[in-house]
């Protein structure tokens, strides 16, 4: 079992590397030109990242929101996928959440699930149903830029400790899981905060997948050119 994680973690490695250039092509469309200046919700995004990583820096640490946040990423992912949750603590120092089954997403969740930047949308999105809430746009986009900063500084911090969640699926596999979905989520960041579609995202993926596809195949073919026996002469 152990093996064949291995082999998945390094099978996603290039899924790693295409969305990689995806994101690095979406943030180089949306470039501003020479002297041209970034849009407000792109500074509003990002003024409210600056703000947490300040705060992480200079006060203590909320460990016990961080940790309350761990866990229930656990349980809503477990939920999703079926399992019960039988038991649930959270305390400064960790957590652990019981479920009747798990799997790998359930299992690294948290670490690449922003469970408060979901809650902020989620609620921006639940008022603009019944209230004009479009005048608040830009502090809505600092609070997501916030919450998602704190997703990032903790989950880095976090993973230079020893983690059992990491170790139960080796470490390669976790952290190409974890690395896939948190640029996935960068692309959608950009979408949301700059003048890029979806569109446009959904294009850089597919560009950057082949390419990324064919140069593998191109090594692998040269590879095996090199390594193959030569034809014994006739």
């Amino acid at each position: 079992m152990r093996a064949i994680r291995f082999v998945l973690g390094l099978l996603l490695i290039p899924v790693c590397v295409a969305l990689t250039r995806a994101a690095a092509a979406l943030v180089v469309s949306v470039r501003p030109a020479s002297g041209g200046m970034l849009a407000a919700p792109a500074w509003a995004f990002g003024g409210g990242c600056l703000l947490w990583v300040i705060l992480f820096c200079a006060l203590p640490r909320p460990a016990r929101v961080y940790v309350l946040a761990h866990e229930l990423s656990h349980a809503l992912w477990g939920a999703a996928m079926g399992a019960s949750v039988v038991r649930m603590r959270v305390g400064r120092e960790g957590g652990s959440v019981t479920l009747s089954k798990s799997n790998f997403l359930i299992t690294l969740a948290p670490y690449f699930f922003p469970l408060y930047t979901v809650l902020a949308i989620g609620a921006y999105y639940l008022l603009a149903a019944f209230f004009a809430v479009e005048a608040y746009a830009l502090w809505w986009l600092g609070l997501v830029g916030f919450t998602w900063a704190f997703h990032v500084t903790f989950t880095l911090s976090s993973l230079l400790r020893r983690q059992s969640d990491i170790q139960e699926y080796g470490h390669l596999l976790s952290y190409a899981v974890i690395y896939a979905f948190n640029v996935l989520g960068i692309c959608l960041w950009v979408v949301l905060v700059t003048s890029a579609t979806m569109e446009q995202m959904v294009a850089a993926l597919c560009h950057e997948s082949t390419v990324t596809a064919l140069t593998m195949w191109r090594a692998a073919q040269a590879a095996w050119t090199r390594l193959r026996p030569a034809a014994p002469p006739r």
